[in-house]
């Protein structure tokens, strides 16, 4: 089911409902309600059996990772043991150079995350809201109905306004997902006689019960990775289990209610805390042993897990949840938490202080393209590289530093003035212009426009096509609207204040589909539209009267380079893609080779020469890592092909509008 993450939000309402209904039966019961013991009931149920699986993820990953996947888990199994996974996540999410990280063995706790930290705030309010009601001739219940479903209300309100924005990070969000959990407390607090009277006739409950069972089926294939989530769409499979809540309040409901009795489904009821930490981590690790999983392989694997968490249950989960000891002292089971907690923190630190790591090389040993230019055969092996494997990621170009790759909600550049480089005061202005795949060349440039004083200024934006139109972007689930805005701004821009005398143009070729009259259109449709668009863009340009180049796209390696890197420095070949699959790998042709041979003038240059040899694309060259992230390129890497651009660079000529 290409929905099938919709099970997530029926977990939140779930989880809300029972939960709150504990909270509440407390709170009128004895006018109070006992935070220690509520903590002591979550930290015993929970932590015991999450140190358990955060050890074994360690120990895997130990064992079957290179060190940079090692390094990325040991700061998730960190987060995971905080319970602050979601956030950890969210920020990968929302980051742009993050955005394609492989999965993490324990990515799945980023749910329950979402649930503890919902949790540490809602019975404080409950009871404060308890103690202000004193006061108050409302009854309790409705007060508390009140205060949960305004937070229902501003989380929803929330949510929506996020996925617009940054559907990716809002979907790892506690403050998107709160509502969900809110949901499930309103019907908690809701009075069983109201719930009764909704479902007082028993074919109306039926019907209610089989409906919301429908949505969430009707949610889990409906739903897929293009549509905007949580938002608007999280309401169907949450109003569905909101249903199925309701209508089992009736008696002898002919509903789903009936096969939740089976004594199978119980049973999977009572271990599923334990099969869902234990569900996930086999699913990575044997992607990473034998590579992509077909459905039916995933589903083995899944199913395999039943044993390690029906094992778990019996003798981790049970006897910690109804310790006599425990359910007596519940500091100590606060204290067990505790350590716990701080058992899980230590594997994670343990787990970065054994990865090893890669000696940088000295700049005297650096060749890079140099070596690939003279022909030297493909590099075998390697005692140390720069940058290394580990700093790749975190070494970035001045021109980023400076702010100059706006991020994708972005539309206008506030830090424009800062990137302006080389020689500022020159009468010859030379242009930046694209995505971060014309950024990465700025290490190169800015060297050229220092030794030939240009004034070399940039504009670039994460994921944004020079092409004019509408393209679809995954991490928003919806059209590329801000690219649009970004894109006829920066041209206006450049036309009327910056009259360059040179515009560089350069994008990734990793571009599938555009919106136009509300619909996607991709295949061959929407290639065509990306090729008319990118030829649009480089007329614009040329009526500017300046000198418009375009330099086609660099490989895209088929495997995480610094991660390959890490652990085959005595077996490079291994780490390097056929040229054919470098550049036939992504599905949309080279746009922007063919827009700029429409436009008379446009100068192309192909820089397949500099990163492939004999059918391949090292990984390393010259000592020097080629990849950073994905198929952006190394600062280092593109500093050495300084004098390999510069002879095919025109000289920039004077446009019509220079000073």
């Amino acid at each position: 089911m290409k929905g099938g993450f919709i099970g997530v939000d029926v977990f939140f309402v779930i989880s809300g409902f029972l939960i709150t209904g504990l909270l509440l039966r407390e709170l009128e019961g004895s006018g109070t309600i006992s935070l220690v013991r509520f903590y002591s009931r979550r930290a015993k149920r929970l932590l015991p059996l999450t140190v358990v699986v955060l050890g074994v993820v360690v120990l895997c990953s130990w064992w079957l990772f290179d060190p940079i996947r090692m390094e990325r888990v040991s700061l998730d199994v960190v987060a995971a043991g905080l319970y602050v996974l979601n956030w950890l996540l969210a920020f990968q999410a929302a980051n742009y150079f993050s955005a394609g990280l492989q999965a993490s063995p324990v990515q799945h706790f980023w749910t329950l995350a979402v649930e503890e930290q919902f949790y540490l705030v809602w019975p404080m309010l409950m009871l404060t809201v308890a103690f202000c009601y004193r006061h108050s001739r409302l009854s309790l219940r409705s007060v508390l109905v009140t205060v949960l479903a305004l937070v229902a209300l501003l989380s929803f309100v929330y949510g929506v306004y996020a996925t617009q924005h940054q559907a990716a990070a809002a979907y790892f969000s506690t403050f998107s997902r709160a509502w969900e959990l809110a949901l499930g407390g309103v019907l908690a607090l809701a009075p069983a006689s109201a719930l009764r009277m909704l479902g007082s006739r028993r074919w109306t409950a039926g019907a209610v019960s089989w409906a919301g069972l429908g949505a969430i089926l009707v949610s889990a294939y409906l739903i897929g990775d293009d549509t905007p989530y949580p938002g608007v769409a999280a309401l169907l499979p949450t109003l569905g289990a909101a249903g199925i809540i309701i209508a089992g309040s009736a008696k002898d409901c002919p509903g789903p209610g009936s096969i939740l009795t089976l004594k199978p489904v119980r049973h999977v009821g009572r271990i599923s805390y334990s099969w869902y930490l234990w569900h996930w981590p086999p699913l990575v690790f044997a992607t990473e042993i034998w590579g992509n999983l077909s459905p039916i392989e995933g589903l083995a694997v899944a199913l395999s897990s039943y044993l390690p968490a029906l094992v778990t249950n019996l003798l981790i989960e049970r006897p910690f949840l109804h310790s006599p000891m425990l359910n007596r002292l519940p500091r100590r089971a606060l204290g067990l938490g505790a350590a716990c907690t701080a058992c899980s923190v230590t594997m994670g630190l343990f787990l970065l202080a054994v990865t090893p790591g890669v000696s940088r090389a000295p700049h005297n040993q650096m060749t890079g393209a140099r070596a690939i230019l003279a022909g030297k055969p493909l590099q075998e092996r390697a005692d140390k590289i720069s940058p290394t494997p580990r700093d790749a990621t975190d070494i970035r170009s001045e021109m980023f530093v400076e702010g100059c790759l706006l991020d994708i909600s972005s539309v206008h550049n506030p830090q424009a003035p800062k990137c302006v480089f080389g020689d500022t005061s020159s009468d010859k202005t030379v242009v930046i212009f694209g995505d971060s795949h014309a950024m990465q060349w700025f290490p190169a440039l800015n060297q050229l426009a220092k030794e030939h004083h240009w004034r070399l200024i940039g504009h670039s934006k994460g994921g944004c096509t020079p092409a004019k139109g509408t393209i679809f972007r995954y991490s928003l689930r919806r059209e590329y609207r801000e690219c649009d805005q970004w894109r006829a701004n920066t041209l206006e821009l450049i036309a009327k204040e910056e009259h360059p005398d040179m515009v560089i143009v350069s994008s990734s070729s990793n571009y599938h589909s555009v919106i136009e009259h509300g619909e996607r259109q991709g295949g061959k449709e929407g290639i065509e539209k990306l090729e008319a668009g990118y030829a649009t863009t480089l007329e614009t340009l040329k009526e500017t009267g300046a000198e418009v180049v375009v330099i086609k796209d660099v490989p895209h390696p088929a495997k995480d380079v610094p991660e390959c890197v890490s652990q085959s420095l005595d077996h490079l070949r291994r780490c390097a893609t056929p040229a054919k699959k470098a550049f036939g790998s992504v599905k949309a042709p080279k746009f922007g080779t063919v827009a700029a041979h429409r436009v008379k003038g446009t100068t192309l240059i192909d820089p397949k020469s500099v990163f492939c040899s004999k059918g391949m694309c090292p990984a390393v060259i010259g000592n020097v890592l080629v990849y950073r992230s994905g198929s952006h390129i190394t600062p280092e890497y593109m500093r050495t092909l300084t004098p390999w651009l510069d002879a095919r660079l025109p000289s920039p000529r004077d446009s019509q509008h220079s000073p």
